[in-house]
């Protein structure tokens, strides 16, 4: 008999849909990939993939579902998983892109990738992910928000430059990009401001910030940024 020790749901995450890979591996055979199916990114899809992985694998062991973090399109399943009950874990792009490589797999497709990240999942041991506390989901729209703010600016200064060198500069179109320039000033402030306000809020979190900040050169919005992005990865 076979004796199943890990089995693993691989998960290519895209905006509307799941490309899913069903694997185990045993002592007797090492690592089989058994199982393909796509599933809508949304409730439905996700109701479907677990009775479809409750369906197919081994009854008395748990199945870990490993996803990549692609931006914010594996949020709501891994939250959805979570409070199901599942076993998630969240792996770095740059993980699964250097395994990738490891692998005699010529042509990337969705299904390849699930498959890779299946096979990671099980040849690796992955930290189960937890949901991380409210503050730091807050943090990371706040700061990604700024991040946008910025390349706003950036676009609007590059604009500003190039209406100013104009051989007849239309003073109108000016003093516009210059009141948008200064919106985005003010709205950066604000930001700013509500992120401290947060911050200042958890001591734990106060400790993290500075035990990153004790790095030369790492000011105290990196260590907030590094902490919002990175608190739920593997």
């Amino acid at each position: 008999m076979t004796n199943i020790v890990k089995q693993t749901a691989g998960i290519d995450v895209a905006l509307n849909e799941l490309v899913v890979s069903l694997g185990q591996m045993s002592h007797d055979t090492g690592v089989e990939i058994f199982a393909f199916k796509t599933f809508a990114n949304n409730v439905k899809g996700f109701n479907d993939l677990v009775a479809w992985v409750k369906k197919l694998a081994m009854k008395e062991m748990k199945v870990r579902y490993v996803m990549e973090a692609t931006g914010v399109y594996h949020e709501k399943l891994a939250y959805y998983l979570s409070d199901q009950g599942q076993e998630v874990s969240i792996v770095l792009p740059n993980k699964i892109s250097n395994y990738f490589r490891t692998l005699d797999i010529k042509t990337i497709t969705d299904k390849t990738a699930s498959q890779a990240i299946c096979r990671f999942g099980l040849e690796r041991k992955l930290d189960v992910w937890q949901k991380p506390k409210k503050i730091f989901k807050d943090l990371k729209q706040l700061t990604r928000e700024r991040d946008q703010l910025i390349a706003d600016r950036t676009v609007l200064k590059n604009q500003l430059h190039a209406e100013q060198a104009e051989a007849f500069p239309n003073e109108s179109s000016i003093k516009r990009i210059t009141k948008r320039i200064q919106l985005i000033n003010k709205q950066e402030l604000e930001i700013k401001a509500e992120i401290a306000e947060l911050v200042k809020k958890d001591a734990e979190l106060v400790k993290k910030i500075n035990t990153i900040t004790s790095i030369p050169g790492v000011g105290k919005l990196t260590a907030v940024i590094v902490l919002a992005e990175t608190t739920d990865l593997n």
